[in-house]
């Protein structure tokens, strides 16, 4: 559904355009659960000429949730075998499997266009080890990944400086 609504609904509409946005937009992934979203935009519109100037940034919230399962259940997904490799991934955990699983974030970093995580900070956390990184700091550190401040424009939205807040305040009181 994500796909289809860019090109489908009236996300638009004001006195200088109403329609569709099309095809030239950027998708935004959050997290394992929507990691899927890079490769079937791939493999089900890129491959027939839709979304051709479409990216996906993939955001990073928290690295510890990754989406893994048994490798046989790729299947499941109903992609091509040219994305094994971007799940592909072998861990030293029992669960939910022993040995070979599938990783949905691992193959959300690899193929998507951008990674992004909620701070500076948290981005240089992930590639610092393999702790931190949760295991897939080495291929984290393959990208480019950018922390962007998750949150509000502090300096615009200054409780001790906000002209509309008529008690000022701020951590200290």
């Amino acid at each position: 559904a994500a796909l289809e609504a860019p090109r489908a609904l009236n996300l638009d509409s004001n006195e200088y355009f109403s329609g569709p946005y099309g095809e030239d937009v950027v998708f935004i992934a959050n997290d394992w659960h929507t990691a899927l979203l890079s490769c079937y935009l791939k493999s089900l519109h890129k491959s027939k000429g839709i979304y051709e100037t479409s990216k996906v940034a993939f955001c990073i919230h928290n690295i510890v949730y990754q989406g893994r399962f048994a490798f046989a259940d790729f299947s499941l997904l109903n992609l091509p075998d040219e994305f094994k490799s971007s799940f592909d991934f072998i861990d030293g955990y029992d669960k939910p499997v022993k040995g070979r699983k599938i990783n949905w974030m691992k193959a959300g970093i690899l193929e998507s266009d951008k990674i992004l995580t909620v701070s500076p900070y948290y981005a240089q956390e992930l590639v610092s080890s393999e702790d931190k990184g949760v295991e897939l700091d080495n291929i984290i550190r393959k990208t480019d990944i950018l922390g962007i401040v998750n949150g509000m424009d502090v300096q615009e939205w200054d409780s001790l400086t906000d002209k509309y807040i008529v008690i000022k305040f701020d951590a200290s009181t």
